[in-house]
């Protein structure tokens, strides 16, 4: 099923007519406008790689996050990675 054509605003018709009849000018600081989102797309994809990480955690306190994860039916990597980006959002607070 196709779609329908959605009507254009005043602002695009004018730039359409502009474009067919010879006359737009494209705005100044295009080239640089288009480098800054691309290097904005590049830094949010990057953010959203994930990371490996070695860390050294108690064994105790291991032993009872796997008890945790294995009750809750996820991998115990799974429970940290949630506990961290919990807490990077700030939706659990850690009392120290």
């Amino acid at each position: 099923m196709k779609q329908p054509i959605p009507a254009l605003n005043k602002e695009e018709i004018r730039t359409e007519q502009a474009l067919e009849a010879g006359e737009y000018i494209p705005s100044t600081g295009v080239k640089q406008t288009r480098k800054f989102f691309a290097s904005a797309a590049k830094q949010f994809l990057e953010l959203k790689k994930s990371k490996r990480i070695t860390i050294r955690v108690n064994q105790g306190d291991l032993l009872k996050v796997k008890a945790k994860a294995k009750k809750s039916n996820i991998p115990y990597q799974t429970l940290l990675n949630v506990l961290i980006s919990q807490f990077a959002d700030g939706r659990t607070a850690v009392q120290i």
